[in-house]
């Protein structure tokens, strides 16, 4: 459902709300002026269209979105993709990368695929997540020393170098302003509850620029001419269908980071005020502002967690907030853009370093490094390494792969047998539990465990607790290799099997197969209804033979007692 039409349907847009909302709006575009700016800027876009994709995305988020409390627009998680497409493609290259990515945000979002992307493991996310603030960090050292490195290439491990070389060329000037909003940013975050921080840094940087007019401090005006008080015509720019054919990989990469920082806000939005936020609709709004602002002369947008965490302790407790944010950072642009001009650079780069600093999450990175297992930790570290040395989507790709396999061979791990002639085998019961929520229903406890019941002594019981993949699978068809001699019957007790992949289907046949040659048979017991289903499919059952799905272990036990084997019991 779409965030304003639940808003009014649950009573928030009520005129008791309406000031609540008005002010946080307020507070939180006063917060996006500097950001909006420094992220643009960092991005390789000129200040006041980061301004323009803050209105857009905003306004479009807070009508279109998922989530009643969404503040979205330039982020410190875009910067390091974005600049590079800028180097590459040119802005104009950008912002066709960013419509393109927008529809791939609404296809996203009608393909239902929120819930997925909520599914990257954590090492993944914090470990790409600290490589794009380290980029930040090392990308903010030009303006906020004042330096002129020979070489601006965009990939990091070229840039740091150059950057480095050029060190003992600082400008004073521009590192005492510089260290000055830095020291504001870190003291105002302690001690201004109010002032938005960021804010009170760079108004101070810019009156002492203002006033006293250092020589070389690079200001917005003198590196882009300002802010102009009126808005940008309609329209994208023209590319050729060879340039555009070239920017659907990065439209990817704004599309696959674009949705997984806005349903990590989204998600963050719901636990600090107790909302439920709709995550494909959340998708689709985010696609609908991506398509909108490069249109009115903006970039690629997505939910912003520091702006969205603003508005809620604020008051903000409906879309009004976020449409209030807009229309008056459209306020600042006619009134206060010639103001603007004189913002020192590295002022907006000091904020960087501290947005930059707060999304490596140090404490979280080292937490993470010293108590989870020794492959999570390597995940991490191989994550943060590919952002910083490659590329983000390489990066997310290769943690979320290793990741999977990670999980798969814990699960494989997890499968235990324990063999004992006319006892219960229980192979994967760890495993059960790990994805107890992919269980249609949990499992009833068993009333008729097979020690309690009178079962030939050629007659084996396994029973299968959890998903039947392809390591329990490995497993099982091992063990029942070495238990083929003296084995009259083998029965498969399989209650608590939520499903059974391609590959536990065909192990299952191929053992069937190889039981029914040496004179062994295969029973199915407590099969439930998808499970039967696949294996009937399969031709598993028919190869199996008639009789072989009983409905229950006690069933079973009266016709092998009713029949016993030549042997005797």
């Amino acid at each position: 459902m779409i965030a304003i039409l639940e808003a009014q349907r649950a009573g928030i847009l009520n005129r008791s709300q309406i000031l609540g909302n008005v002010v946080a709006g307020i507070i939180v575009g006063v917060v996006a002026i500097p950001l909006a700016m420094a992220f643009a800027i960092a991005s390789g876009a000129r200040p006041d269209q980061g301004l323009y994709t803050a209105i857009v995305a905003g306004l479009a988020t807070a009508l279109f979105g998922g989530t009643r409390l969404q503040i979205s627009g330039p982020t410190g998680a875009f910067v390091a993709v974005l600049a590079v497409i800028t180097v590459q493609h040119g802005i104009a290259g950008l912002q066709v990368a960013t419509l393109m990515a927008g529809i791939i945000l609404v296809a996203m979002g009608a393909a239902r695929l929120g819930a997925v992307i909520k599914y990257i493991p954590d090492p993944v996310v914090v470990g790409f997540t600290s490589g794009i603030g380290l980029i930040i960090f090392v990308g903010q050292w030009k303006d906020f020393l004042g330096l002129h490195p020979l070489a601006s290439a965009p990939q990091f491990y070229a840039r740091l170098p150059a950057l480095v070389a050029a060190l003992p060329g600082s400008h004073l000037a521009t590192a005492g302003l510089g260290l000055l909003s830095l020291a504001t940013l870190v003291l105002g975050t302690r001690y201004l509850r109010r002032v938005p921080a960021p804010l009170v840094a760079m108004l101070l940087a810019t009156l002492l620029q203002w006033f006293f007019e250092f020589d070389g401090v690079a200001t917005i005006g003198t590196a882009f001419g300002g802010i102009p008080r009126q808005f940008p015509v309609l329209g994208l720019p023209s590319i050729s269908f060879g340039a555009a054919v070239q920017l659907i990989g990065p439209a990817f990469t704004i599309a696959l980071l674009g949705s997984i920082e806005s349903l990590l806000s989204a998600t963050v939005a719901d636990g600090m005020a107790n909302t439920h936020h709709d995550s494909n609709q959340e998708l689709i709004g985010q696609g609908i502002a991506n398509i909108l602002a490069p249109l009115c002369g903006g970039f690629a947008a997505t939910g912003a967690i520091a702006r969205t965490a603003t508005n809620i302790r604020n008051g903000g407790t409906s879309p009004l907030a976020g449409i209030v944010h807009s229309l008056f950072l459209v306020l600042v642009i006619v009134v206060l853009a010639p103001i603007a001009a004189h913002v020192p650079l590295t002022a907006l780069a000091a904020i960087l370093f501290y947005v930059a600093w707060n999304m490596s999450d140090v404490r979280r990175f080292t937490h993470i490094l010293r108590t989870s297992p020794r492959a999570d930790s390597a995940i991490l570290l191989l994550t943060f390494g590919l952002t910083v040395l490659t590329d983000l989507v390489v990066a997310v790709n290769v943690g979320v792969v290793l990741a999977s396999l990670l999980f798969m061979r814990r699960m494989a791990q997890a499968v235990t047998i324990d063999i004992e002639h006319g006892s219960t085998v229980v192979i994967g019961a760890e495993a059960g539990h790990a994805l107890a929520e992919l269980r249609s229903s949990p499992p009833a406890p068993r009333a008729l465990p097979a020690e309690q019941l009178r079962l030939p002594r050629d007659v084996v019981v396994y029973s299968i607790d959890g998903p039947f993949f392809f390591g329990a699978a490995e497993k099982l068809e091992s063990t029942l290799r070495r238990s083929q001699n003296r084995v009259r019957t083998i029965v498969l007790r399989m209650d608590r099997v939520p499903f059974i992949d391609s590959t536990g289907l065909t192990a299952l046949d191929e053992m069937v197969a190889d039981f029914r040659a040496s004179g062994t048979a295969v029973v199915f017991c407590e099969l439930r209804a998808n499970v039967l289903g696949k294996l009937e499919r399969a031709g598993v059952i028919a190869h199996a033979g008639p009789g072989s799905v009983v409905g229950s272990l006690a069933e079973f036990a009266a016709r092998a007692t009713a029949d016993p084997p030549a042997s005797g019991a």
